[in-house]
């Protein structure tokens, strides 16, 4: 039978945390450019409109993007209350200490992430 190794699941959750922090923080300073874009001709020009326009389009992406990481966070941070973070949810075997090392977020094992792109 194989040894159960030991997550220091303290270090994962605090930077997780800061992680959490961390895009709220960058959700916060672009706040301004999603905003929506004012069309008034006489206070700004066609072409000065349509970059503001994709400025915003770019940032309202990005925070789309900023949402989904939060998401991936709390659902790990999840994993730790329930007693289940470092362990695949497909499978249920331990995730492997690097990948979880490079991604704390990450919720399954190498053959179950390689299943799921297939």
């Amino acid at each position: 039978m194989a040894k159960k190794r030991k997550i220091d699941v303290k270090a994962y959750k605090k930077r997780l945390t800061g992680m959490r922090e961390e895009v709220e923080k960058l959700s916060e300073v672009t706040e301004e450019a999603r905003k929506p874009v004012q069309l008034d001709q006489t206070m700004v020009g066609r072409l000065s409109r349509m970059d503001a326009l994709q400025t915003q389009a770019m940032q309202l992406e990005t925070e789309r993007r900023r949402t989904m990481e939060i998401q991936r966070i709390d659902s790990a941070l999840q994993r730790m209350d329930e007693g289940e973070f470092g362990y695949c949810v497909s499978c249920g075997v331990e995730i492997e200490p690097k990948r979880l090392s490079n991604n704390p977020m990450t919720p399954t094992c190498f053959d179950c992430a390689q299943l799921s792109e297939k």
